[in-house]
């Protein structure tokens, strides 16, 4: 039963990840070249951050999920040291900047300059991808 829970989370984590990074992605090919002018409407970018947040919410919940199935299980927390736990504070940091810039998009992104735009998007797809890499490093050193 505890496999089956832990393989559910992941595919939940799993899915969460793809949404970060793509969402960003998303965004990012929205926007024209150099000059940083959107194709469509800023409705479109802000469901896009909508969307970011909300992934970024199932990254820290589903996260989350992973220690306490182990202490529900086994109870104690997963046991990590050295990398692992360096790895799982940089995902730890990524999901939280990730979800505070996705939310601050929501709320006053169609306000703020393109450029800004543009740069806000840069910087969720760069910490989309900084999460992924941690995923790897906590995984194959815990």
């Amino acid at each position: 039963m505890q496999n089956l829970i832990y393989a559910l989370i992941q595919v939940i984590h799993n899915f969460g990840a793809a949404t970060v990074v793509g969402s960003a992605a998303s965004a990012l090919w929205l926007l024209r070249g150099d000059t940083g002018l959107v194709r469509g409407d800023a409705a479109v970018q802000r469901r896009l951050a909508i969307l970011a947040a909300a992934a970024w919410a199932v990254q820290a919940a589903s996260g989350a999920l992973f220690g306490l199935t182990t202490y529900y299980f086994e109870h104690h927390l997963p046991d990590i040291h050295g990398i692992a736990v360096d790895a799982l504070l940089v995902k730890i940091i990524c999901a939280a900047a990730g979800f505070i810039l996705a939310a601050a998009y929501v709320i006053s992104g169609s306000r703020w300059a393109k450029h800004r735009r543009l740069l806000a998007w840069r910087v969720l797809l760069a910490i989309g991808a900084i999460a992924l890499a941690s995923a790897a490093f906590l995984r194959w050193f815990s």
